[in-house]
């Protein structure tokens, strides 16, 4: 049976003696990760936990995140990595929602759970990731491992749940999204035909941790044995030193960190010679970005992923031979390629049913990696898995040859730099201004982060608001990243559908018109 507990074991006895996990001076074979991991696991039971419990984490990327994606389904539990960028009420909601009893967490964030450690319902222990003593009522979790005692790993797998990845959502709340051993151990077998990573091979974990395609690669690695280095978070200076001095094969950058590494000045004094293949995401990369990296690193492939949380997370790849912009594959490029092996798409109208190659639909997908549904949102669970398909929520279209091109979003998302922004979250937070009578929340085109929040607010009669007050009032509510990045007052009503919804179409159309598509 699959299970995230075999990934690791198998990576042991055809790894064994080879380095695992690099960070600042610490350095892990697999063999001894797999015995953190067993008495890591040891020590939670000896903690309470139990098979089906949640386990959290609030922390930057290090080697113990690592062990922890495996430490936590040993013990049968279900981990819960937590956003670093979340403001203080939305880590609430997500420890309280998901009914966390553990929390691992880094000096980074001690400061802020301090502030909200009151209002977790369900918290009962703290473990301390960080070096020296252990704040008071935590536990240290080296200690924590030189005292477990190892235990066998746990017998779930399968369709059990393994992960609650939150997702914003539509509805202004974040998602728990259930994903399980099959769906998180088959998405790297299924991508392997295009990553084609081999044993030796080196990857840098520069992207956040918490976010499942980072999370993704995580699996990946231990599945085929690859060393992992990691950066705490990214940085392109450290990205550039840690390519040269590490000999990083594999990297995972979104288009706004690869745009940030490329154009950097001091780029041409790194020997970047060892890199060869760059994996991203999230977001489309900009032609001129594209471009820019090929000539700074002429040596090193590209492949673009398409897909989604829910997918856990893989749907399609743009292998590195559709990275150009001449030949016969001229023009791939703008697409999000082909369905990935052991993927179903197909481009579904409003009843459901496959409409003609290259006319838009809702792109949708059936699979094992699927997830098991939302967490305690049935509902919503039965909305977005209907007849067997997973609709994204993304519009667009399929060519003759399978390539998937993305043209709009069916539902209102924003991606900011990689980051999904949920409009209608932005939106709940703005309209709890005194002053504000209505909003709308849209993307506009920017040239580094893809798309830019941006907000058009109709202020009561007699009410003032300037941008800055908006900002700082929305900081208080949400994450620094979905805050509005420029705010347009008007004093008509917003225009409206028959129906009597904000026709936000009208409101995007002077800042997309002359583009290709509705999405960066």
């Amino acid at each position: 049976m699959s299970s995230l507990c075999q990934v690791i074991r198998r990576a042991i006895q055809l790894r064994g003696n080879h380095v695992a996990t690099r960070f600042a001076e610490r350095e892990h074979t697999w063999e001894e990760i797999g015995g953190r991991v067993a008495r890591l696991g040891g020590a939670l039971r000896a903690l309470g936990v139990r098979e089906g419990d949640r386990v959290a984490i609030l922390a930057l990327n290090s080697d113990r995140y690592y062990e922890y994606y495996f430490a936590v389904p040993w013990t049968g539990a279900v981990f819960v990595p937590i956003n670093t960028r979340l403001a203080p009420a939305e880590i609430v909601y997500w420890l309280n929602d998901s009914e966390s009893s553990v929390l691992f967490i880094d000096d980074t964030f001690l400061a802020p759970l301090a502030a909200i450690a009151d209002q977790l319902a369900t918290l009962r222990t703290r473990i301390y990731l960080g070096e020296g003593p252990p704040p008071e009522g935590f536990v240290a979790y080296e200690k924590l491992i030189q005292a477990g005692e190892p235990i066998a790993a746990s017998s779930r797998g399968g369709d059990d749940l393994a992960g609650l990845f939150y997702t914003g959502g539509t509805t202004g709340r974040s998602k728990g999204v259930m994903l399980s051993h099959r769906g998180l151990t088959l998405n790297p077998l299924q991508a392997q035909p295009i990553f084609q990573f081999s044993p030796e091979d080196v990857f840098l974990h520069a992207a956040p941790m918490f976010h499942l395609a980072d999370g993704f690669f995580c699996m990946a690695a231990a599945t085929f044995g690859v060393r992992n280095v990691f950066l705490p978070a990214f940085n392109p200076v450290q990205v550039l030193e840690t390519i040269q001095s590490e000999r990083i094969t594999h990297a995972l950058l979104v288009p706004t960190m690869v745009n940030m590494v490329v154009h950097h000045p001091d780029v041409g004094r790194y020997d970047l010679s060892s890199l060869q293949r760059v994996l991203y995401g999230a977001s489309p990369m900009p032609e001129a970005v594209i471009r820019r990296a090929m000539d700074v690193i002429p040596h090193a492939t590209f492949v673009q992923a398409y897909g989604q949380t829910e997918a856990s997370p893989v749907l399609t790849l743009l292998g590195p031979e559709y990275h150009t912009t001449e030949g016969p594959y001229a023009g791939k490029l703008a697409s999000a390629g082909c369905a990935i092996p052991g993927v179903d798409l197909a481009i579904l109208d409003a009843e459901g049913r496959e409409v003609p190659r290259r006319r838009i639909g809702e792109i949708c997908a059936r699979a094992d990696n699927v997830m098991l549904g939302y967490w305690k949102l049935p509902e919503i669970t039965a909305e977005t898995l209907r007849d067997g398909w997973l609709h994204t929520g993304d519009g667009g279209y399929m060519d003759e040859e399978g390539f998937v091109f993305i043209v709009d979003r069916v539902k209102d998302m924003i991606i900011s730099g990689g980051e999904n922004v949920y409009s209608a979250e932005v939106e709940n937070a703005i309209y709890q201004h005194e002053a504000v009578a209505e909003c709308a929340v849209i993307g506009i085109p920017h040239a580094t982060r893809g798309e830019q929040v941006h907000a058009v607010v109709r202020c009561k009669e007699g009410k003032m608001l300037s941008e800055e007050e908006l900002s700082t009032h929305c900081r208080r509510l949400i994450a620094a990243f979905k805050c509005p990045r420029s705010v347009e007052f008007v004093t008509a009503p917003l225009p409206l559908s028959g129906a009597g919804k904000i026709l936000k179409r009208e409101l995007r159309k002077p800042y997309w018109e002359g583009q290709e598509r509705n999405v960066h």
